[in-house]
């Protein structure tokens, strides 16, 4: 038996998969570092030009109207806090469309209470489609009710939403999601400085422990929940040097559904939202560099750190476990079709160096994780991979995530603070230390069942 295990541990295969795995977290945590490296420098940049405009965003009276589109499946517990936030929001010109997409609860009945909606019929126009609508109330905010017998998909109720704006620009928005006061007038910056732009995005937050009030988020603040202040961290990391880094590269692949801001001509003219994905944001958004590099047409899709939405997250394994195979699978969808980016002569940034990245890191990266862990802590039981290699693979896959998450945090205290107290600030930055011992192990494994249900075309539906 002995003769038999030296054997296999002579075998050059043992020695080229622990080589293999040490190097893909190397390049993996590498990557990043660089995105970070180049996030310093954008926010560094975008910092000095916010203090030369003032603390307040800037208002010159020109700014286009916008269309702030709410898709609502069973919201009837948050829609009205977040329809008082937005009509709240310091802009000059907007209009609230609520799409009741065959909600089960009193979604309809609490917008009618709260905000007085009188029956308008309106006739829609059909540039994108989308399933049959029902009919349209409307006054100071117009709520659709659409497919009331069976929900057809939040695609499908944003496409409806977008037939039915009046405005050159629409902000899609979730429906559980509270959008501070002043991020629109911030999120349309780049459409006023550069015509160019189609599509910008903010920064999503967990709202979970602030204090809120009449649709205004008076505070922020730590909620109590281990799995919520896991999620801070996470949302500081993939937004302040994920997105932050590819934004000047003009190779933003993601603009999240709870807050982005459109050209509704562009997304139309692209067919709107597709309604056979569950990650139709992303999906927009890489079918729109894919679109405007194949026509040859000039484009910007930027992201800006401080407009900011704050969004409720899950506080349950299960939930949290949804959603996270749900993006997984989503991100799998949006890549794979559009895989022609990546090998175009006129790719760019977001084809040669935005799609290998997230396909290698993201898409393929949980699978190539899990393999990765289960080979190093199995071949160590059987003692064919030494103490030493376990060791400098721990390094590398835990010491420098734990670099990641707290350089992420680093940028948000020398940027926005927007966590103002020290002891906060100290919970996060335990927590980014914790994290890596568990919770995003566990993440890995419900993104390997998300790639699982992308392989295996597991049918689709609202996520709640």
């Amino acid at each position: 038996m002995e003769s038999w295990w030296a054997t296999v541990a002579s075998v050059d295969w043992v020695w080229w998969g622990q080589a293999g795995f040490i190097g893909y977290f190397v390049l993996l945590n590498g990557g990043y570092l660089v995105l970070n490296v180049l996030s310093m420098v954008s926010l560094r940049r975008y910092m000095r030009q916010r203090a030369e405009l003032g603390a307040t965003a800037p208002y010159l009276g020109v700014e286009p109207a916008v269309s702030i589109l709410v898709p609502a499946f069973n919201e009837e517990a948050t829609i009205r806090t977040s329809i008082l936030s937005l009509m709240q929001l310091q802009y000059p010109e907007f209009e609230i469309v609520v799409i009741n997409d065959g909600s089960k609860d009193n979604t309809l009945a609490v917008l009618k209470a709260a905000f007085e909606l009188e029956a308008y019929p309106e006739p829609l126009r059909r540039s994108v489609s989308h399933q049959e609508i029902q009919g349209s109330i409307a006054r100071a905010v117009t709520a659709i009710l659409k497919s009331s017998i069976k929900p057809t998909g939040k695609a499908d109720a944003l496409n409806a939403g977008i037939n039915a704006a009046r405005h050159g620009l629409f902000c899609a928005v979730d429906a559980d999601s509270i959008l501070q006061r002043d991020s629109l007038l911030r999120v349309v910056q780049p459409f006023l400085e550069d015509e160019r732009t189609v599509a910008a995005g903010g920064t999503v937050r967990i709202a979970n422990g602030s204090k809120v009030q009449g649709g205004y988020l008076l505070e922020a603040g730590i909620p109590d929940s281990l799995l919520a202040r896991f999620q801070i961290v996470e949302y500081l990391r993939a937004f302040l040097f994920g997105r932050l880094g590819w934004s000047p590269l003009n190779a933003v692949l993601i603009i999240s559904g709870a807050f982005g801001l459109f050209n509704r001509d562009r997304v139309m003219e692209v067919g709107g939202y597709s309604t056979t994905t569950v990650g139709e944001d992303m999906e927009l958004v890489v079918r729109l560099h894919r679109y405007h590099r194949e026509k040859r047409l000039p484009y910007r899709i930027q992201y800006l750190p401080d407009p900011i939405c704050w969004t409720e997250a899950p506080e349950d394994l299960a939930t949290l476990g949804k959603q996270r195979s749900r993006w997984q699978r989503g991100l799998a969808e949006s890549l794979s079709r559009h895989a022609k980016l990546a090998v175009m002569p006129r790719g760019g940034a977001p084809g040669r160096l935005a799609w290998p990245f997230m396909t290698l890191f993201e898409w393929l990266g949980p699978l190539i994780e899990l393999t990765g862990y289960v080979f190093m802590l199995v071949g160590f039981s059987l003692g064919i991979i030494s103490p030493l290699a376990l060791t400098v693979f721990m390094l590398v896959a835990i010491g420098m995530g734990i670099l990641l998450s707290v350089n992420g945090l680093l940028l948000e205290t020398l940027s926005f603070r927007v966590y103002a107290r020290r002891r906060d600030i100290g919970r996060l930055f335990l927590v980014a230390v914790v994290e890596n011992f568990g919770y995003r192990q566990l993440n890995t494994l419900w993104r390997c069942r998300g790639m699982w249900q992308w392989f295996s075309r597991r049918k689709h539906q609202w996520g709640r």
